[in-house]
């Protein structure tokens, strides 16, 4: 499993968002400015996040984008299941839309991967958004949530 770039920016705006939003709209393009993203790839992530409820956009003076609810009702979980819906399996085996694999019933290895893609989502649903918005800047390798 490697979570993509789609994954990991889409995290960042929802975070920069919990940062500097106060629910307010804020352009786009000065979210992309702070987390060094291009406007254009952001913009393709973002619209995805406003499709499935995750942000609120609106268009024209004073437009842009906000939280569609607090940050610590977010989790990390929530964010990359939509941006990584294909990719968060450990294995090729175990992704939503493989097909049966024929060793499966007799496989020793199956439900240990099955238990470590069930420990990474625990992991990820336990992190918010908000937490992540808290964190001092930088976070320092070793800190923990």
């Amino acid at each position: 499993m490697k979570i993509s770039t789609r994954g990991r920016y889409a995290i960042r705006e929802m975070v920069d968002l919990a940062q500097h939003g106060d629910n307010n709209y804020t352009p786009l393009k000065e979210i992309a400015e702070r987390q060094d993203i291009s406007e254009k790839y952001l913009e393709s992530i973002t619209k995805v996040l406003v499709r499935e409820g995750l942000l609120i956009g609106k268009r024209g003076k004073n437009g842009g984008y906000k939280l569609s609810r607090d940050p610590y009702a977010y989790t990390v979980w929530d964010v990359l299941s939509i941006l990584e819906a294909d990719d968060l399996a450990p294995v090729a085996c175990l992704e939503p839309d493989s097909e049966k694999c024929p060793r499966a019933d007799k496989c020793p290895t199956v439900s240990m991967w099955k238990e470590w893609g069930h420990l990474t989502e625990e992991y990820f649903s336990s992190i918010t958004i908000g937490q992540l918005a808290d964190l001092p800047q930088p976070f320092f390798e070793g800190a923990y949530i």
